[in-house]
Parts: C-alpha cells; sequence; structure tokens
C-alpha cells in the first residue's frame, strides 16, 4: 500500500511544513469519507500550533463499498465499513484511521482504540422529497437502505413504500432526481460536511426520526501500543462528543443489536446533565419500544447500558433478531 503524498490544500499544509515524517491515515474514497479526512488534518495541524505535519493519506476500499447490488444488512452489517481499514491499521500501512462513528462496532479488535472524537455535526436526518413524513403523498416511494429509517416511517406512514437506495451522497441524490424513489433520507452532518445547500430540504425533529448511534461523530482509530499517536489524538477530542457517543455506544452494546435490529438513539448534554433516548424498533414498524433517562454526563457509559437493559426487558428475547 503507497499513501498519496500528502495534501494540496493550503489550508491543510503550512508552506514550511516538512511532511517526510507524517503519519499516514486511512480512510475509505467516498466524497464525505475524504472531507472527514481532511477535518481531521486540519485539527491536527490546528492543535499543533502548525507544529505537526498534517498525515499523508491512503485510500482503502471497504467491503462495504464494494457490495452495491443488496442491502448491507444481508452481507452482514457490522463492520463492512471498517474491516480492511482496521487490517491496514494492524498492519502497519496507516497510522490513524478516520471513520464515521456510526460505522464502527461496538468492539473494535485488539489493539485497535478510538484515540479521538472531533465535535459532533448535527446528528439528525433531513427529508429530501415532502415537508415531512406525514406529508409524503398516499403510496410514495421511500429510498433508504437504513433499517432504523424505514422502520420509522413504516411505524408513521405503513402506507408508504420503502425501497432500497444505496450508494453516497450524491449517488442517492442523483437517483432520487432520476425518479428511482419519491423522496429519501440522509444524514445532515454529511450534507453539511459536503457543503451542500440543505435550505430546501426538511431538517427533522428526532421526535419524528430519531437518528442512529454515533451519528454525526468523527472517530479516530490508532493502535492501542502507539503510545506517541494515542496521546496526540486524546489532545483533540471533544469531551462533550466523546461522552454522548459513549452513552449511545453503551446502549447498543448492551442491546447487542443486529444488523436486522433497527436501533436508534441521541444521547444530548445542557451543561453537566446528559439525556438519552433510545428506540428498538420492529422492522415492518409494528412494534416500538422507547426509552429516555437523564443523569450526569460523567455516567454516560452506565446510563447507556442501564437505557440497553431497560429496552432489552421490556422488547423480550425474541424482539431481536440475529
Amino acid at each position: 500500500m503507497t499513501p498519496q503524498p500528502g495534501w494540496d490544500d493550503d489550508d491543510v499544509i503550512p508552506d514550511d511544513i516538512d511532511n517526510s515524517d507524517a503519519l499516514v491515515m486511512g480512510t475509505r474514497g467516498s466524497p464525505l469519507a475524504l472531507a472527514q479526512a481532511k477535518e481531521v488534518a486540519m485539527t491536527l495541524v490546528a492543535a499543533s500550533a502548525g507544529m505537526f505535519a498534517p498525515p499523508d493519506l491512503l485510500v482503502i476500499k471497504t467491503t462495504g463499498d464494494k457490495i452495491q447490488d443488496r442491502p448491507l444488512a444481508d452481507a452482514g452489517g457490522k463492520g463492512l465499513f471498517t474491516k480492511e481499514i482496521d487490517a491496514a491499521l494492524l498492519a502497519g500501512h496507516v497510522d490513524i484511521a478516520v471513520h464515521s462513528m456510526k460505522d464502527l462496532p461496538t468492539e473494535l479488535p485488539d489493539n485497535i482504540v478510538v484515540g479521538a472524537v472531533l465535535p459532533r455535526e448535527d446528528p439528525r436526518d433531513v427529508l429530501i422529497g415532502a415537508k415531512s413524513i406525514a406529508a409524503l403523498p398516499k403510496g410514495a416511494r421511500l429510498g433508504t437502505s437504513s433499517l432504523r429509517r424505514g422502520a420509522q416511517v413504516r411505524g408513521k406512514r405503513p402506507d408508504v413504500e420503502v425501497v432500497q437506495l444505496r450508494g453516497n451522497v450524491q449517488t442517492r441524490i442523483k437517483k432520487l432526481q432520476e425518479g428511482v424513489a419519491d423522496a429519501t433520507l440522509l444524514a445532515l452532518a454529511g450534507l453539511h460536511r459536503l457543503g451542500i445547500d440543505t435550505s430546501e430540504y426538511s431538517v427533522l425533529d428526532p421526535s419524528e426520526m430519531l437518528p442512529a448511534v454515533a451519528q454525526g461523530a468523527i472517530a479516530i482509530t490508532c493502535r492501542a501500543d502507539d503510545a506517541p499517536t494515542v496521546a496526540m489524538l486524546a489532545r483533540i477530542t471533544h469531551a462533550a462528543s466523546e461522552r454522548a457517543v459513549t452513552a449511545e455506544r453503551a446502549l447498543l452494546a448492551a442491546l447487542e443489536g443486529s444488523c436486522r435490529t433497527p436501533i436508534a438513539a441521541l444521547a444530548e448534554i445542557d451543561d453537566e446533565t446528559l439525556t438519552l433516548r433510545a428506540a428498538v424498533i420492529s422492522p415492518d414498524g409494528a412494534k416500538r419500544y422507547d426509552a429516555e433517562l437523564k443523569g450526569s454526563l460523567h455516567d454516560a457509559e452506565r446510563m447507556g447500558r442501564d437505557a440497553g437493559a431497560e429496552l432489552k426487558k421490556r422488547a423480550g428475547p425474541n424482539f431481536f433478531t440475529a
């Protein structure tokens, strides 16, 4: 594997920085993944006051990128966007890796840790093609590959037909324009990071569409035994975002949720108080169980476990599919 020779953008690499000893950063190659990688590079340079060289870039194609002919849940779901990048990290081909945190399994491979979480973008979903889910025309086709989104739509609008819509953000918007579906749902965070104008789209309140676990958060992973890199990443982690996604991921781990069980959650912080809302939903949207906990942000992980245990008890052992 050969890294690409650094970054060309002047706002990433100052002219007087020697990039010869730069870390190598692994990422997927989608426009959104590259935008997130650039955000990480700029954050690292800014945190060092221009003294550290930004990482070189290694684009890695993952199994999730290669599968376009079927839902990811049918291919195993978990880890499809991370395992090749994890392998490169463990083999020493890259020093750090950038992920959409919602793609990270709750259990990481041995010797891989989340070294930093950047400030979380807006975690809400946007609806393209209608003002709200209620305003969708009767029998409308809503395109999404997300079981979470599909289940919540079906629960509110059983008449709406949910059709598969895969691909990166630009591909899905193009397919919508081509008439593959009447409407679609996308993460607002991704649209913001890509610089896409969202003024004509409908931002959905979490009460209408509860987000995915860790949606809008960028995670940077590294090898646990690489002490200098662990220390460097600790300098840039955003404490509030890290606490919020810790609660949500602890919930997911407690539920032992599979890729076939729609799970949604959002942790929000107000001063020292963390509010965690979570739901598990049957794929057809017919059954839904919700939980809400409030507590100290310092108890984020415990709150996530408690919320998961509550939902697991209420839904029953047969609710969660393999």
